[in-house]
């Protein structure tokens, strides 16, 4: 199934337009016609089939044919990673964790942080394809840079950990994972996250948490992560 994104189109529309650009991808790349079907999602979980009715390079048409909704996700994931120096490295992320499954994603700029200065907009587009590619219908939420210290003041009742290189008593994140509940994971820069910053998250309620004996990158600590609370969610 080829699916295309959307956030305007939603459950009370009977007819939907694609933008320009959209439209001309559909129609003089894609090569799609009149009658032809796509798939479309706005992201939330739905599902829109629909029937292209006016095939035009400026302003595809199409009709809504049927609607179908996702069941709710079991878990929800909340990432707070640390920008990495390479671009190419925090994209890559990005793509494989929404392939694997992932609700929320916030940059954090650490101490140690060598990049912290961020354009969300790529980011988004990333995200966007790699939704369509693994043909998921949820969206995950990108949000805006923040600095860890006000991050971590943000009160929420997930399950709290922070994956730091400290050798001090952590535990391995598969042996405390819980099914079926929420999870809000920090992950720091390249530099791991300074003394003050690891204190800071232990005093609000964060749990130490070990990925493994093995030094981990940035972006490859953040995909255990997802790949793990996948794994404990599965049924």
């Amino acid at each position: 199934m080829q699916l295309f994104y959307n956030p305007a189109i939603n459950e009370t529309s009977e007819f939907f337009s694609f933008d320009r650009e959209e439209s001309k991808h559909i129609i003089k790349v894609l090569r799609k016609k009149d009658t032809d079907i796509l798939f479309v999602t706005n992201g939330l979980g739905y599902l829109f089939k629909t029937e292209i009715t006016l095939a035009s390079d400026t302003k595809c048409t199409v009709k809504i044919v049927s609607i179908e909704k996702a069941p709710t996700p079991k878990y929800q994931l909340h990432l707070a990673v640390a920008p990495t120096k390479m671009n190419d490295r925090y994209e890559w992320f990005l793509e494989k964790a929404t392939e694997i499954g992932i609700t929320e994603i916030t940059p954090i700029i650490c101490d140690h942080s060598e990049r912290k200065i961020i354009k969300t907009d790529r980011f988004d587009k990333i995200i966007q394809s790699a939704m369509k590619q693994s043909n998921q219908l949820h969206l995950p939420k990108l949000n805006e840079p923040i600095l860890f210290k006000d991050f971590i003041k943000i009160k929420n009742k997930d399950q709290l950990y922070i994956a730091h290189c400290e050798e001090t008593n952590k535990k391995l994140l598969k042996d405390v994972l819980k099914p079926n509940e929420n999870a809000t994971i920090l992950i720091g820069p390249e530099g791991d996250f300074s003394e003050k910053e690891i204190q800071l998250a232990l005093e609000h309620k964060y749990i130490p948490v070990s990925l493994g004996n093995t030094r981990l990158r940035t972006e490859t600590a953040a995909i255990v992560v997802c790949h793990s609370i996948a794994f404990v969610n599965e049924s």
